[in-house]
């Protein structure tokens, strides 16, 4: 029944489910806009339907990481040169 119901909706819409995975690139690209909260719906979409929720925290959490040591190596150079 339900794979009935998909055909016909397929049929209907003209479009098929696909079921590719997000890329590397993808997920930083989104990673980056998501942090900078310019993630646009269509990507956000994309990411929440083909996404893996491991890979998008595993990059999340280095962005946050890798952005608070750029934050503390900066403050520690200027506070350096005063």
């Amino acid at each position: 029944m339900r794979q009935q119901y998909r055909a016909q909706n397929t049929q209907e819409t003209g479009t098929e489910e696909k079921k590719s995975r997000v890329g590397f690139r993808q997920i930083l690209s989104s990673v980056f806009a998501a942090a900078l909260g310019v993630q646009s719906s269509k990507n956000r979409d994309r990411d929440f339907k083909q996404g893996s929720a491991g890979a998008f925290l595993i990059a999340g959490l280095l962005f946050t990481v890798l952005f608070i040591v750029g934050v503390i190596t900066v403050v520690q150079v200027v506070i350096a040169n005063n």
